[in-house]
């Protein structure tokens, strides 16, 4: 029993069975233009800026070659960074264009009697460093440093450089603004060459633009394997050959599934902690989750939430929290357990969201199901030889050595059907 848990993510998932293998998830792509702040585009852990946003860069703002944007899109740079990270400091070069996608920087400076003095904030959206991209060189005169975990994205001076060199049309452009600061505008003061929603020759407009998907996201099925090797002897000890292999295989299967829902939790690809939107990731205000907290966690997630998951001791420290405030919530009965809950959606268990070495972990709330546009499981219709939906067991035979083996396989993952059906608390402090 020590190393089997509840598993509530795979019991409180709704399980969509997959036919070729492969689901697919169509999205509409929206971003503002001409707001000042940039947007990003996700793929589980990978964060890629949307091409057409790299015109809230001055230095980029009338350019009219989107295949330019698009080549310069591709040769960013992620960086993942965790609190107390610089990832500038005052009087180095500055060679790079920094795009904050994810998390919250302070801009350090010097005081006046030689202390640290902070000079600003950079959040989601921001960007730092876009004239170094271009001029005579200089230094950074500022210190960059995380106050919470967050994703940037940069472009060095070099790869900026690289792809002007390629690009005539770009190159013209850069030489018009850096001989005249800005590029040719009429009387109004509107751009006489611009784009807009991809067509050339119109004024430059601010708004929202949706699109679908160039490229829909797709699922493909993951797979967990083991093999299960026993040995015929100890059939022959108990004279009960079945019964024995059956509790063999009853605890691979258990370990599998146990690798199943850690997999769904922590995989970089389709795990649930990399794969909500930017835009629903929180973080706390003070550090340990507090009733304020909780509250703004739902509110990312405001239509019709499901169920929160967090790891026992995020759960413990959340008591912590509402204890020295007098607030005692009281437990719900869900699927045959008492759970305790909070505004009426239930919090459960879950260990395989980690716990990082400075205390820190992470806390989820999501809708469910496929008619409600929420998170679900994925698994494949039929499988031969299949024991248990989406996981099978194949007999391999008996080796020399009298060894009966058995592959046992899982096949699985996990979809995020519309960005407001998964929110996460960032930074989640839980204390010894």
């Amino acid at each position: 029993m020590q190393g089997i848990t509840s598993r509530w993510l795979l019991r409180v998932l709704p399980w969509v069975s997959v036919s070729s293998g492969t689901y697919r998830v169509n999205r509409r792509l929206s971003y503002t233009v001409g707001d000042g702040r940039i947007t990003f585009s996700t793929t589980g852990a990978e964060v890629r800026v949307i091409p057409p946003e790299l015109r809230e860069l001055s230095l980029l703002r009338d350019v009219t070659a989107d295949a330019a944007l698009t080549t310069l899109a591709d040769r960013f740079s992620q960086r993942d960074f965790a609190p107390g990270d610089v990832l500038v400091e005052a009087g180095q070069r500055a060679d790079q264009v920094v795009l904050i996608a994810h998390g919250k920087l302070n801009k350090i400076g010097t005081g006046k009697y030689g202390d640290d003095v902070v000079l600003g904030v950079v959040a989601d959206g921001d960007h730092v460093g876009a004239d170094a991209l271009v001029g005579p060189d200089q230094d950074w005169p500022y210190t960059l440093k995380a106050l919470t975990s967050g994703t940037v994205l940069t472009l060095t001076r070099e790869s900026f450089q690289r792809v002007v060199s390629d690009d005539a049309e770009l190159s013209a452009h850069i030489e018009r603004f850096l001989h005249e600061g800005q590029l040719p505008r009429n009387a109004q003061g509107e751009a006489e060459v611009a784009v807009s929603a991809g067509h050339i020759g119109e004024p430059v407009l601010d708004g929202t633009f949706v699109d679908y998907e160039l490229a829909p996201r797709e699922h493909p099925l993951s797979v967990a394997q083991t093999v299960l090797r026993v040995h015929t002897r100890v059939a022959d000890l108990y004279n009960d050959p079945m019964n024995q292999v059956e509790e063999q295989l009853r605890l691979t299967i258990e370990a599998l599934r146990e690798r199943q829902e850690h997999e769904m939790v922590n995989n970089r690809d389709f795990g649930l902690l990399h794969n909500a939107d930017l835009t629903q990731r929180i973080h706390t205000r003070t550090g340990p989750p507090t009733p304020d907290d909780l509250d703004e966690l739902l509110a990312t997630v405001w239509k019709d939430p499901s169920v929160i998951l967090a790891h026992p001791r995020a759960i413990a420290a959340m008591a912590r929290q509402f204890n020295a405030r007098g607030i005692y919530p009281q437990s719900i009965d869900y699927c045959g357990h008492a759970v305790p809950a909070w505004r009426g959606v239930p919090v459960l268990p879950c260990n395989k969201i980690g716990v990082s070495d400075s205390g820190t972990t992470s806390i989820l709330v999501m809708r469910t199901g496929q008619e409600r546009q929420g998170v679900i499981g994925l698994q494949p219709t039929a499988l031969p030889d299949e024991f248990q939906p989406g996981l099978s067991v194949r007999f391999m035979g008996i080796s020399e050595q009298a060894i009966m083996s058995y592959l046992v396989s899982a096949y699985y993952s996990a979809a995020v059907l519309v960005p407001d059906a998964l929110g996460i608390l960032e930074d989640v402090e839980i204390g010894r």
